[in-house]
């Protein structure tokens, strides 16, 4: 144990953020460089190395969190990085984009506020980085066997670097201009710089994974004809298809996807535009979505320089403390403000959008909603609610419903679905075709990035033993898990 009495005579403390003014002008993470490394020691030290850490059964992955709290509270950061890579390939990204489902199960939550597992992990692999402990770990010897990942998100990368590293030959292949799925263009540079992305990427080809972008499985190369050149495929291309809103008035201009607003402004950061082709600027903006994704819009919107920034969404708030019905240590709907909310704009709860209202050369003005509750276990709009805001930017962050048909994928390799529109696979991530396996998004639906890391893991696993017999990969999960962050 850390320290037997951190709990008890030292508060929670948080990274400290840029002022907004500040930070709105630029496009830099938002917390203030290297403002953790002072308090984080003690802040590791309140963890209480209990008897029973519900924080591993908390977070998907199986964090080693009371031991690499331990080392960070002693500094030894090497040993800290060994242990936090133990069962995480990608520790800063989690450590700047999970919602920390390992917080809420912490024991220490029950009647204090939880350790800063998520602000302790982020500091100990951006030390190892620094000091230059995170080095390639290239096979021993090769199996003989392939392996094409389909796509580079959180799930596939972690898939090809464990493969990888068993020996086997991987490549992946993405269909965007650069790695990183939606870690790359769905993600704002203000949340994770891509530098934690590019160093990741070189750390894996000096492995021995290949990658191959613009190459869109489906459409670029027959699905059928790419499983007969590898030994096994995984599929981990996401579940990209958004939700649509089918109201009067969606086909008016500045309506968009979520999906096709971000993209374009993190392509203005890589150099690829100068300007977005898509862009908030001196607009009334309205985000439609109360999730990330939504918060990502609005923080977007605020550095473009919108006029105003609406959020809404359909539910209403969620409350400020943990509900009843959602008891520790599971993982619950709280009221959440985001750097983006701490920025400005306006959040409406309880709202539904009726129609979208344009000028005369077809551009988005107003948007019209309507109040609503839950009436006899329905949604129902409340009478006389209806009004209208100015809104000349859309953007629709509704979720997402299953992974993309339109390419050709689903179809040439002849998979099933289940009833969400997911790929189906069975209790080793493996779908009806055999040697073809799933992991992230693409099987398990719309989730969270340590999610996609945990599939993408235990998704190499079952195809290392697929393809020898048996393995050592570790794997933290199976596709019917739901641990504690349902």
């Amino acid at each position: 144990m850390a320290d037997p009495k951190g709990f008890l005579t030292t508060g929670r403390e948080v990274a400290r953020s840029r002022p907004v003014a500040e930070r709105v002008r630029d496009w830099n993470e938002v917390a203030v460089p290297g403002a953790l490394l002072p308090i984080i020691g003690k802040q590791a030290g309140r963890c209480m190395d209990c008897g029973i850490p519900f924080c591993h059964n908390g977070c998907p992955l199986g964090n080693l969190i009371p031991e690499w709290n331990d080392y960070a509270y002693r500094e030894d950061w090497r040993a800290a990085s060994e242990r936090l890579h133990a069962t995480n390939n990608f520790p800063e990204f989690t450590g700047r984009l999970c919602p920390a489902p390992c917080e809420s199960a912490c024991v220490l939550g029950i009647n204090q506020q939880p350790v800063t597992i998520k602000n302790v992990e982020v500091t100990i692999v951006d030390k190892a980085w620094a000091a230059g402990d995170v080095t390639p770990q290239p096979p021993e010897r090769l199996s003989g066997r392939t392996v094409a990942v389909i796509g580079s998100g959180p799930a596939g990368l972690a898939a090809a670097q464990q493969l990888t590293r068993a020996g086997h030959t991987v490549a992946v292949y993405e269909r965007a201009d650069r790695i990183g799925g939606l870690l790359r263009y769905g993600i704002p540079e203000f949340k994770m710089e891509k530098r934690h992305i590019n160093r990741r990427i070189e750390q894996m080809r000096a492995e021995g994974t290949k990658f191959r972008t613009e190459v869109e499985i489906g459409r670029d190369i027959d699905a059928a004809k790419l499983r007969g050149r590898y030994d096994a495929v995984v599929i981990a291309a996401g579940a990209t298809t958004s939700r649509d809103l089918p109201v009067p008035g969606r086909e008016l201009k500045g309506v968009h996807f979520a999906m096709e607003y971000l993209p374009v402004a993190n392509k203005v950061q890589e150099g690829d535009y100068v300007a977005p082709t898509i862009t908030a600027e001196g607009k009334h903006v309205v985000v439609i979505g109360g999730g990330d994704t939504g918060a990502d819009c609005v923080g977007t919107a605020h550095r473009q320089g919108a006029l105003s920034v609406t959020q809404l969404e359909i539910m209403p708030r969620p409350s400020d403390a943990r509900p009843a019905g959602q008891p520790w240590p599971t993982f619950p709907l709280l009221y959440k403000v985001t750097s983006a909310h701490e920025e400005g704009g306006e959040r409406v709860y309880s709202v539904s959008t009726t129609r979208f209202e344009g000028d005369e050369d077809g551009n988005v003005q107003w948007l019209h909603l309507a109040e609503v509750e839950f009436a006899g276990g329905k949604l129902e709009q409340k009478p006389g609610t209806e009004r209208r805001i100015p809104a000349q930017l859309v953007t629709l962050a509704m979720g997402f419903t299953g992974t993309d048909r339109a390419n050709g994928l689903v179809e040439q390799l002849g998979l099933e679905l289940d009833e969400r529109g997911n790929v189906a696979r069975d209790a080793d991530f493996a779908t009806n075709v055999p040697g073809v396996f799933v992991a992230g998004d693409a099987g398990r639906g719309q989730s969270l990035i340590v999610w996609a890391i945990a599939e993408g893991r235990s998704a190499a696993r079952a195809v290392d033993r697929h393809l020898t017999g048996s393995s050592t990969l570790p794997a933290p999960i199976r596709p019917t898990d739901r641990a504690l962050t349902v």
